[in-house]
């Protein structure tokens, strides 16, 4: 099976005045000016952290970020790995991920991911998007357990993308964090953009996209438990606004220290969205893992 890995090029700009992206881009890479038009019309490229829809669109200062798709022969087989399938019918499967499980194969990683799961335990997974993410609507981080919906058919998947765009999907997590937060509850309100510094990180920053976080502490002693509900789904957004307000998720080694644990304590207990073909209000939940309550 050919794949496309993606191969990232950044671009720090400084213009003395407003030039269209594609030229700049072109300026300053190999790439013709009809390869950056494509990459544009496929999504790849963005200018800070907002996605470029038109090759006219203009830029000054800042940094461009374009995505290269990368042939990769891969074949992505099934794997007989434990999935615990939550609900199960003819559009959909509702899952309940294990930490430690990436969601799907990239560059590096070609195995022993939920889709090899997923293609050892489900008969149909939709085909919208390329061919290492059948069936996936959306994520969650490879050391964050929790619900996940899978999309059996094309009509279910664009279905289920709408709401999540939309922001009509609900999510709640479970998190141990360090300390104890002062107010018992809480509403956190930022921006949230990727870090200049680290690439892999995202920050809160004045121009990044915002993000709207609300907790509960469930308990607490030397550390909390916390119940999260978020508004908004920025990537790494509940890890970012814990660490934010000096309460980083343990065993987080992105923002904050991996410790002797062998991963970050953040759950996905809820998920609520309308059924695809019928439209009935569905809402799965799970337990919070008894680990959690040992790091209390």
């Amino acid at each position: 099976m050919l794949i496309y890995c993606m191969e990232k090029i950044e671009l720090i700009i400084c213009e003395d005045s407003e030039r269209r992206v594609d030229q700049v881009i072109s300026f300053k890479t190999s790439l013709s000016r009809s390869r950056i038009q494509k990459l544009i019309s496929m999504g790849r490229v963005h200018y800070n952290s907002e996605l470029v829809v038109k090759s006219s669109a203009l830029v000054k200062e800042g940094i461009i970020v374009v995505e290269i798709p990368i042939p990769e022969e891969i074949d992505i087989k099934p794997q007989n790995i434990p999935l615990e399938i939550k609900y199960e019918d003819s559009d959909i499967v509702v899952i309940n991920k294990q930490a430690g499980l990436v969601v799907h194969s990239g560059a590096g990683r070609k195995d022993n991911t939920l889709v090899n799961a997923l293609l050892f335990h489900v008969k149909n997974l939709s085909g919208i998007g390329d061919k290492i993410r059948p069936g996936i609507v959306h994520r969650l981080d490879k050391d964050t357990s929790g619900l996940m919906v899978i999309a059996k058919n094309d009509k279910a998947h664009l279905a289920l993308s709408a709401q999540f765009k939309g922001r009509e999907v609900g999510k709640k997590y479970y998190a141990v964090v360090k300390g104890v937060p002062i107010s018992s509850s809480g509403r956190i309100e930022t921006n949230i953009a990727r870090s200049r510094k680290d690439r892999k990180k995202m920050t809160v920053s004045v121009e990044g996209k915002r993000a709207v976080t609300e907790y509960k502490v469930v308990k607490s002693d030397v550390n909390s438990i916390l119940d999260v509900k978020i508004e908004t789904g920025r990537t790494h957004q509940i890890r970012v606004h814990m660490l934010h307000i000096g309460h980083p998720i343990i065993g987080d080694e992105i923002y904050g220290k991996r410790e002797k644990f062998d991963r970050h304590f953040l759950h996905c207990y809820e998920l609520s969205f309308k059924h695809p073909s019928n439209l009935s209000e569905m809402t799965f939940t799970t337990d919070i893992p008894i680990s959690f309550f040992r790091l209390i």
